[in-house]
């Protein structure tokens, strides 16, 4: 166990450097190299220039050269501990000049060789095999020398006196199995620290001499102490103890690793009980036999606080109520028994001074201190990890405590029914710590009325209820770790200003959280389930106008927990627009777009006359009905003109006298409407059938053709069976230029056509005339099958 502690104090000494060296490295990573527990057996050859701390313990080392670390001039923190070095010339670290940190302990060292290093700090040679002090006549130079750890079988005076000039904090001796041969009382008389540790070699008995009351020392600790022989007292260590009396300055006393009888155990708190120490503390013990009835004497007394941890008990029965009188009756301030197994405690005889008592990890039932009214100078109660269970138990011990302001009752088995009476808390307590019991959410109905500090975390709250008593000096309430749904309302904690939440079942956290709780100044939600909907968009936004600062563990620790294609994102990164999130925004918008589309879709169908064009889709639909299910043989015999002639009747002239003449000579039948429309039909179905009956529809563009509106007619339904036929039926001839301006809007099929297709241009020259006529001839030349019959 001394190695555990030891270890301990050298790790924190460590950490502190290692602190403080990161502070002032801007890459802490090329500086920092820890090769423990590699298997090394040798230095590394590998190691960076910059190395400012190197650990290199718990390998196979059994040599070091000035090779190795040679080029390490940066080396501040060496640490070579648990290997196998047997000898070391500390001249190998001459070139190392900012070393600070030298851990040289747990190895095989039976002899050094000195050489000053003046910038060291911490020099551990404890835990080796040295038979004597190793002190050398440099260590003299080392003034900034502040921890010193040594081992010796043998402990000589003179070589203290080496270092007496030095003022160490803290000196740690460990004193090896065969000491004692040649034991020396007074060795250490002449040593100059603040702080000594002696760790005694672990043998069967106590029976050692060493004065260790050394004059400067402040802080003792002595460790591996057993003596369960001498039923009279063990006064080898008794004497030791006595000669403390000697130091007046001596203030801290430690005892560790100790092992003796229950009547010793009690002797010892008796004689440092009348010393000036004001500190002792006791740990790792073990007892045997039975403590006889002995009186207590309590009177003159310098000791403010004590503490007994870790004892065990080899006695199947104890009187443990004389036991239990003696501590309780202790006159001083501060006192602890931890890990002790106790099962009770009993009130004090009379008005105690305890400010502050620590029984926890213990035994303790409901039954502890109870109806005691002797504890009303008590400011400070720990009970955590007991068998307490019932809280009213617990409420009714402290009435009167008059003085108790903090009360840890955590990891126990609490519990509260509401229905069991009377919940009536002294009103002095501000602070109270009930977490890792098995409360629920009728808790908030027996609170402190003053509390300003609650940690209810890790128990099985599910609600915080409304209403609740008001508690408006509450300053940090800690329910993490629950079942809570949602944020607490601040309307019950008026003065809230810490909060502590994460870990609950928080999916949709109400976004006036921070408009009622206006003096948070620090909050810790994370881990929780969040559900990234539009409800939970109002609170990411309001955490988006609090300072970072008040929200603890932001961002990392706030991720969306469903829908399942955000799980895992971070609430910073969650974003969904206000418009998908609110109905009525969104109903507004979609009304205010129709209402746009439709407009501007009227507006385009009077500008391009649809109204006309659906007329004229419906017209057409209706003559196709009627022949699509004929065949496609059938279809062919209804063609009885080899082309349909569209005009206007201000070109009538030209048609009849130019175009007729010269296509009716070469057996071309022509489809005029004045001689082949059906009377008793409408114009619009004449039409169709027309240019259904007709292999191609010649159109005679003019200016006077865009001005008529049956020609309009006649180019529609022509253009569609165009698109339905899938051949090209049109023929267009220009019989005079058309400016484009001139046409009106409504003909755009015409623009079309015009632009996209090829048409013949009427000559104005006789001579051209003729090949006008065989190309026009030509594109219309079919046999029409009623004529091939013929």
């Amino acid at each position: 166990m001394m190695r555990t502690n030891s270890s301990i104090f050298h790790f924190a000494i460590i950490f502190m450097l290692i602190f403080e060296t990161r502070t002032q490295l801007s890459d802490e990573s090329e500086f920092l190299v820890n090769r423990s527990k590699t298997g090394l057996f040798h230095v590394p050859k590998d190691l960076s220039l910059k190395t400012t701390i190197l650990d290199i313990s718990q390998n196979y080392i059994s040599e070091l050269h000035t090779s190795d670390i040679l080029s390490l001039s940066k080396l501040r923190i060496l640490v070579v501990s648990h290997n196998r070095i047997q000898y070391l010339d500390i001249s190998v670290f001459k070139f190392n000049q900012e070393l600070e940190y030298l851990d040289l302990s747990h190895n095989a060292l039976g002899k050094i060789s000195c050489h000053p290093i003046m910038n060291l700090k911490h020099l551990d040679l404890s835990f080796n095999a040295f038979d004597h002090l190793p002190i050398c006549k440099e260590f003299v130079n080392m003034s900034q020398l502040e921890f010193l750890g040594l081992s010796a079988t043998c402990l000589q005076k003179s070589s203290v006196l080496l270092i007496s000039p030095l003022h160490i904090n803290k000196v740690l001796l460990v004193l090896g199995d065969t000491y004692g041969e040649e034991e020396d009382p007074e060795s250490l008389h002449n040593l100059n620290t603040e702080s000594l540790h002696i760790v005694f070699p672990r043998r069967k008995e106590f029976s050692f001499t060493l004065d260790v009351s050394v004059s400067t020392a402040v802080s003792l600790e002595l460790s591996n102490i057993k003596c369960v022989l001498d039923d009279n007292g063990c006064s080898y260590f008794q004497d030791i103890l006595s000669k403390l009396q000697k130091n007046s300055r001596l203030s801290n006393l430690t005892l560790n690793n100790i092992e003796t009888t229950w009547n010793f155990f009690i002797m010892i708190l008796q004689l440092v009980w009348h010393t000036s120490i004001e500190y002792f503390s006791i740990s790792n013990v073990k007892l045997q036999g039975r403590p006889d009835l002995r009186y207590f004497d309590y009177s003159n007394t310098s000791l403010k606080a004590l503490s007994i941890q870790h004892v065990v008990s080899d006695a199947f029965s104890l009187p443990q109520s004389y036991i239990y009188e003696i501590l309780s009756n202790m006159n001083i301030q501060n006192f602890t028994v931890s890990d002790t197994h106790m099962v009770h405690m009993v009130c004090p005889s009379q008005i105690s001074p305890f400010l502050y008592l620590d029984f926890s990890n213990n035994l303790l039932t409901d039954m502890v201190f109870k109806n005691c009214g002797n504890l009303v100078k008590l400011k400070t109660l720990n009970l955590q990890m007991n068998q307490l269970k019932e809280l009213v138990s617990i409420v009714n011990m402290t009435k009167r405590m008059k003085s108790l302001q903090q009360l840890d009752i955590s990891h126990n088995s609490l519990s509260y029914d509401e229905n069991e009476g009377n919940c009536t808390w002294t009103g002095s307590l501000l602070n109270l710590n009930m977490s890792s019991n098995i409360l629920t959410e009728s808790v908030f109905r027996c609170l402190p009325p003053k509390i300003k500090i609650l940690d209810l975390h890790n128990n099985r709250i599910r609600s915080i209820p409304k209403p609740i008593m008001k508690l408006e000096a509450l300053q940090e309430l800690n329910v993490a770790s629950n079942s809570l749904a949602h944020l607490p309302d601040c309307g019950a904690f008026s003065s809230l200003s810490v909060l502590i939440i994460d870990s609950n079942s928080i999916s949709n956290p109400s976004a006036d959280f921070f408009q009622s709780c206006q003096k948070i100044r620090s909050i810790r939600a994370g881990n929780n389930p969040f559900q990234c909907t539009c409800e939970l968009r109002e609170f990411v936004q309001s955490l988006g106008r609090v300072s970072h600062e008040v929200i603890e563990g932001w961002p990392d620790s706030y991720k969306c927990d469903y829908p399942e294609n955000y799980k895992g994102t971070l609430l910073k990164d969650f974003h969904v627009s206000q418009l998908s999130c609110n109905t009525t925004l969104l109903l507004v918008t979609i009304g205010v777009t129709m209402l746009v589309l439709t407009a501007t879709v009227t507006a385009l169908c009077i500008y391009f006359d649809l109204p006309w064009y659906l007329r004229m889709v419906c017209q057409w639909t209706q003559t196709r009905r009627r022949a699509r299910n004929l065949p496609l043989e059938e279809l062919q015999r209804t063609l009885q003109f080899h082309a349909f002639i569209s005009y206007s009747g201000h070109d009538s002239a030209w048609v009849k006298s130019e175009l007729l003449p010269n296509l009716e000579k070469e057996d071309i039948r022509i489809c005029l409407h004045e001689r082949s429309f059906v009377p008793g039909k409408s114009i619009v179905e004449n039409i169709i059938n027309c240019i259904e009956k007709s292999y191609k529809s010649i159109f005679v563009l003019s200016p006077n053709f865009v001005q008529s509106e049956w020609c309009h007619y006649e180019l529609y339904f022509a253009h569609h069976n165009l698109f339905h036929e899938g051949f090209d039926n049109l023929i267009l001839i220009l019989l005079e230029p058309i400016p484009q301006y001139s046409i009106p809007s409504n003909y755009h099929k015409l623009k079309n056509l015009m632009a996209q297709r090829t048409y013949l241009e009427w000559p104005k020259e006789k001579s051209k005339h003729g090949l006008f006529w065989a190309n026009l001839r030509a594109s219309i030349n079919i046999k029409l099958m009623e004529q091939a019959k013929k």
